[in-house]
């Protein structure tokens, strides 16, 4: 009698929630067709428009291609999202964790500037060949190890870092050339015809049915790979199959419309959360809940008075979606959406010491020829100390801001994938980063010219104001990594929604914004470089006090209790030490999503598995990472200049590849 309640539940609640997100869009369709046409003319503006009447031909070839494109992309994104999670066995993965929107803009970016002859019949045909062009790199990467869940999973977050950061590159430089691209990338649903939804839905229908055809190899996959190699199934045939019909489908699904952001995350991890837990009912419902969302959205937007532009439906999905996420965390049971495995298995390094003592070594190194070595009108130069001293008040608080910023940000993301064990894991994650961002817009566009300390101040209370936010939500579970994760990711997509929103209306002061996004040490004086540095030496300090709980946190929540760790009162001491320590470089530099994800994943590659090696390992790699980027950010296209961030990811991202491929 009590176990009869979770089957109805599997579909109760999924179904209710669809039902309810599909009325209100229904009723919001149905208000903006009655302004547009008298009701009694509805079938024939659908069905046989008069080509003499222009309401019924605007009704016929943009406002209900609109709603069928609406559907198809919400369904196409749920699909594929839920089979992604399954493969990757992670709540945080979609198809662009595999790179295929950063892979497409990165190519329709260059496609503008250098080869515009190739958008001639359309950008699609750029966008697909850019989407599966970084699935072959991430399919490479991860090739030797099976295509196992966390090396695609770490692959995908690689090239989609890679992508983007050569894509905003060329952004700083091409930004007027480009502004088609923002757009693209912020998902308008606007549509001219039927064009798009005759392209979308046959693929729909294709996947689908393949789909279905892999019910029970996608059901093996969530098992772990052992348990599916004895039931007889082969691991490396069935991820691919199914990850390349789930990325077909979004690719095409991102060729023809741009990026939709948060539906393939949203989707599946609220009919999840809502009772769907198991595969069959998934596949069902997360496609049913991503069109009813994407409907609802797109209604909603229609609603918001067209200004200079129309607000991108794409980037305002993730404002619907993420309160419904939050909403439905409360219901997050255990181990419903992610399993937590233990990352490939990495020779240890025989002496850490060693290893640590030549990393401190290269810093110290890159710390002198990033004051001694640049350059300028004259060409390169290298300074004495007496050419030190002249040029300390200039390059100092840079260079000063750079060390803190990459060693606090590593620090940081080598907490966060130790205490969520999910590689995934990074500052991003917590929202902070996101918070800081949103305070720094409000900033920008509210007042004239805000000063440095206007926008100092802005920023922490958006940080802080989401950090609290997070805390309140993950109390009711001890902090489980699973709600953290998940309370982490709705924050920042709805932040990032509002930040992409903002870039596509072509104001002025984005540029500003651009540059802050992309990680930049412009700004900072030398008052606050003294102040960021003791910052970051007090962080330092402390970190290594946490090192026995991150050695034994990996191992489980049961494991931690048996050993006698308090593990809510652990997790929320580590938490807060991360938000603090990712907090602090975002007000200052801006985020910086490379090092914090990345630097801690190379320190354990190059075998420092004991958490107080990894600490430290980390904190020097994100340290020298940011040093050196900034040193060439300054110099190699002199007198222009690119943000850290930035070239971070262009400098590590290469060795990273390396590492994890020949690993």
């Amino acid at each position: 009698m009590g176990e009869r309640p979770e089957p109805r539940a599997g579909w109760q609640r999924p179904a209710l929630i669809v039902l309810a997100l599909a009325l209100a869009a229904l009723a919001l369709a149905l208000r903006d067709l009655a302004l547009r046409l008298p009701p009694g003319q509805w079938g024939a503006a659908l069905l046989a428009p008069d080509a003499t009447d222009t309401r019924q031909m605007l009704v016929h070839l943009t406002v209900m291609p609109r709603i069928a494109v609406a559907l198809l992309c919400g369904a196409g994104l749920g699909l594929a999202g839920a089979v992604c999670q399954q493969v990757l066995r992670n709540p945080l993965a979609e198809p662009t964790t595999l790179g295929i929107s950063a892979g497409a803009s990165l190519a329709l970016s260059a496609a503008t500037l250098w080869a515009p002859g190739l958008l001639a019949y359309g950008r699609e045909g750029v966008a697909l060949a850019g989407s599966f062009a970084a699935l072959l790199f991430v399919f490479g990467l991860a090739w030797r190890r099976a295509l196992s869940p966390v090396s695609l999973v770490l692959a995908g977050l690689i090239v989609t870092l890679y992508c983007g950061a050569l894509a905003s590159a060329l952004s700083l430089f091409h930004r007027d050339y480009l502004i088609g691209i923002y757009l693209w990338g912020a998902g308008f649903l606007s549509q001219q015809g039927w064009g798009v939804a005759a392209f979308l839905l046959p693929r729909l229908g294709v996947a689908a049915f393949l789909i279905a055809l892999m019910v029970r190899p996608l059901t093996l996959l969530g098992l772990d790979d052992e348990a599916a190699r004895n039931l007889g199934l082969g691991l490396t045939g069935a991820r691919l199959a199914a990850l390349v019909v789930a990325v077909s489908l979004s690719a095409a699904v991102t060729s023809a419309v741009g990026v939709i952001g948060f539906v393939g995350l949203a989707a599946p991890a609220i009919v999840a959360i809502a009772g769907a837990r198991r595969l069959r009912d998934r596949l069902v419902w997360a496609p049913l809940c991503g069109a009813a969302l994407l409907w609802l959205t797109d209604g909603l937007v229609l609603l918001i008075p067209t200004g200079y532009r129309e607000v991108p439906t794409g980037a305002a999905t993730a404002l619907l979606g993420a309160p419904v996420m939050l909403a439905l965390l409360p219901r997050l049971r255990k181990g419903v959406l992610w399993r937590a495995e233990p990352a490939a298995a990495v020779p240890r390094a025989a002496r850490p010491g060693l290893v640590l003592a030549a990393g401190a070594g290269l810093l110290a190194l890159a710390l002198w020829g990033a004051l001694a070595f640049a350059y300028g009108p004259r060409g390169w130069s290298w300074a004495g100390l007496t050419g030190i001293a002249e040029m300390l008040p200039w390059r100092g608080p840079r260079v000063a801001a750079a060390l803190a910023a990459g060693a606090m940000l590593a620090m940081a993301g080598m907490l966060l994938q130790r205490m969520m064990n999910n590689p995934m894991a990074s500052p991003e994650v917590l929202g902070v980063s996101s918070g800081a961002a949103l305070g720094v817009i409000v900033a920008l566009f509210l007042t004239e010219a805000p000063s440095r300390v206007v926008q100092l101040a802005a920023g922490t209370a958006g940080a802080f104001a989401v950090l609290l936010g997070i805390l309140v939500l993950g109390r009711r579970d001890a902090f489980s990594p699973e709600r953290l994760l998940l309370a982490g990711v709705a924050t920042s997509a709805a932040f990032g929604a509002i930040v992409a929103v903002a870039m596509a209306t072509g104001d002025p002061r984005v540029g500003t914004l651009l540059t802050w996004l992309a990680g930049s040490t412009y700004g900072v004086d030398p008052g606050e470089a003294a102040g960021f540095l003791a910052a970051a030496a007090i962080l330092a300090g402390l970190a290594p006090m946490l090192a026995r709980w991150l050695d034994i946190l990996p191992l489980g929540a049961a494991t931690a209790q048996a050993v006698g760790l308090h593990v809510p009162r652990v997790r929320l001491v580590v938490m807060l030490a991360a938000a603090v320590m990712t907090a602090v470089p975002t007000l200052v530099v801006g985020p910086l999503s490379f090092v914090g994800l990345m630097a801690p994943h190379i320190a354990r590659l190059i075998g420092l598995q004991r958490a107080l090696h990894h600490l430290v390992g980390a904190a020097i790699l994100g340290a020298l990472l940011l040093t050196l980027a900034d040193w060439a950010g300054r110099t190699i296209i002199f007198p222009y200049q690119m943000p850290a961030g930035l070239l971070a990811t262009v400098i590590g991202g290469p060795y990273l590849m390396w590492l994890l491929r020949r690993r």
